[in-house]
């Protein structure tokens, strides 16, 4: 009996172990539109902060919208690190 008691206690705790992991997985796949995204939700982005994501509002504006992912970087101030930072998350979707 101790034993049953002892393997469900440890089931148990794995459980929850892989059900809180499985969470921060899901929190990760959440992408940021770069067509639709507002300023508030660009500034989130690493090596973004609220200039640079008035700035690629402003260019998605007067040049209308970002056809792949690598074109954030003609957004002045925008460069390679950023994109190789935010690459994973953004999408033109």
């Amino acid at each position: 009996m101790r034993k049953t008691k002892k393997a469900f206690a440890v089931f148990l705790v794995i459980g929850v172990v892989l059900a809180f992991v499985g969470g921060l997985y899901a929190q990760e796949a959440v992408k940021i539109n770069i067509n639709k995204a507002t300023v508030e939700e660009l500034a989130q982005l690493k090596r973004v902060g609220e200039k640079y994501a008035e700035r690629i509002v402003e260019y998605r504006e007067k040049h209308g919208p970002f056809e792949r992912v690598e074109d954030i970087t003609l957004v002045p101030g925008i460069g390679p690190k950023t994109l190789e930072a935010n690459k994973d998350v953004l999408s033109v979707e």
